[in-house]
């Protein structure tokens, strides 16, 4: 094997990892929130995740969108923070947390089907048959005897999925206006979406209750570590590995989330549990596989030239419901 490749693919194998940091932290997001946030607060705890940390990220960058990015930034907010957070809470409040789990699963299908759409990149093999294991995978780690069906959850469920869905595709086939880096592009879209929630949660919520230190705390973490760091390297992720294949990492939000639910909540983890999680891992591996086709075009492709934009993402039951 020449240096080239190997240096390619000890390149993508540090960029999946560090976006897979996102995912897993998200995992946390269950146990943050009903360990230290006031109860019955979704959107609020959405608004409080996505406003401040956007306003800090921009004010950080000093950047600003400039002519069609500002509609794109927006575009680009709502899909993968304003309308994504509230159709999450809705489908977790709606639906029993495995069922909105396993129906939230389903995004990295949807994204497959978008790549081939927008991107003119048809999935191969390995990344469809990862998203199908990884998706039964999260269903037997969450779902649980007698889970019901709630025709509004599951159809906010799907929505939601597919908005993230949708703004994973258009992030990549937009990729970043030139000079402006992940931190700026990530600040854009926490701050629409932020702005997006805040009359939603204003109208559906009221105002926010008083908060005590613990309340702050955990908020605190939500906006930093697992928004604008989790989406700095989410996005990150985005504009250097295929849409398909960032997309099932959103599987391991779901394994971890039960491991913190088991060290933490002390939850139990079953043998279907466990088998689950290893198919869920699985299936998130198998698809960051690039085919050998894609391997010798990377070895032998040169620099692309430069131009004006890059080519280059609720609260539930049970901890193992993913909340990204």
């Amino acid at each position: 094997m020449s240096i080239t490749g190997t240096t390619t693919r000890t390149g993508t194998a540090a960029t999946v990892a560090t976006t897979a940091l996102a995912p897993l932290a998200w995992g946390s997001t269950y146990v943050v929130t009903t360990e230290f946030l006031p109860p019955d607060r979704p959107l609020l705890a959405g608004l409080l995740r996505a406003l401040p940390a956007g306003l800090l990220l921009v004010a950080v960058t000093r950047t600003l969108p400039r002519g069609a990015w500002w509609g794109k930034a927006a575009v680009l907010g709502a899909l993968n923070i304003g309308a994504f957070f509230p159709l999450l809470f809705l489908a977790a409040y709606r639906l029993p947390g495995g069922v909105a789990a396993v129906v939230g699963a389903v995004g990295p299908l949807i994204v497959a089907g978008l790549s081939t759409v927008l991107l003119h990149q048809r999935p191969g093999a390995r990344t469809v048959g990862g998203a199908v294991v990884g998706a039964l995978g999260v269903s037997l780690v969450v779902l649980r005897p007698g889970a019901g069906l709630d025709p509004v959850g599951v159809l906010a469920g799907l929505v939601g999925a597919a908005a993230m869905a949708a703004g994973t595709v258009l992030t990549k086939r937009w990729g970043r206006p030139e000079g402006v880096g992940p931190l700026a592009f990530t600040g854009w879209q926490l701050t629409a979406g932020g702005l997006l929630i805040a009359p939603v949660a204003l109208l559906a919520e009221g105002l926010p209750p008083a908060l005590d230190g613990r309340n702050v705390l955990g908020y605190a973490y939500l906006a930093l570590a697992n928004t604008a760091l989790a989406y700095v390297l989410w996005f990150r992720g985005i504009g250097r590995l295929p849409a398909a294949s960032v997309s099932l990492l959103t599987f391991l939000s779901t394994v971890s989330a039960a491991v913190i639910g088991w060290v933490v909540l002390g939850q139990g983890l079953g043998g279907w549990q466990l088998l689950g999680m290893a198919m869920a891992l699985g299936g998130t591996l198998v698809g960051q596989r690039a085919p050998r086709t894609a391997v010798t075009a990377a070895r032998t492709a040169r620099p692309p030239a430069a131009s004006g934009t890059a080519t280059g993402p609720g609260s539930g039951r049970t901890a193992a419901t993913p909340r990204p």
